[in-house]
């Protein structure tokens, strides 16, 4: 069963990720996603800026959005956790279901250039 602020995300695109600067300014980013359980599955650049405020602030809030970042819902409330190599591997599965070869052209792109990537798994809170 999904809870009723994650019905906004079913058919979407993208979703805004806002997160925060030590300070505690917010820093919204539109990213791809996908979702399995309840639980919803990004990607990220290992050395991004997202990814760095993540690791001192696990809470974000999140909103469906075009891929300009334009919104599409309403904000809520969510925990990231950044995956270990199984999850990854479950978020990439998914990802890849959802977005195909322009996924797969961004893997093979990363793999060349031996860009180190992470999944970071989203709950609603």
């Amino acid at each position: 069963m999904k809870p009723d602020n994650l019905t906004q995300f079913a058919n979407q695109r993208y979703l805004n990720l806002e997160t925060y600067r030590k300070a505690g300014k917010p820093v919204a980013t539109p990213v791809w996603f996908a979702e399995e359980n309840g639980a919803l599955y990004i990607y990220s650049l290992a050395n991004a800026g997202k990814v760095k405020r993540l690791q001192n602030n696990s809470k974000v809030r999140i909103m469906p959005c075009d891929v300009r970042g334009k919104p599409k819902g309403e904000w809520v409330k969510a925990k990231a956790r950044i995956l270990d190599e199984r999850g990854a591997m479950l978020g990439h599965k998914l990802l890849n279901e959802k977005y195909g070869w322009m996924k797969r052209i961004g893997d093979a792109f990363s793999k060349l250039t031996q860009r180190q990537r992470v999944v970071i798994a989203l709950a609603i809170i």
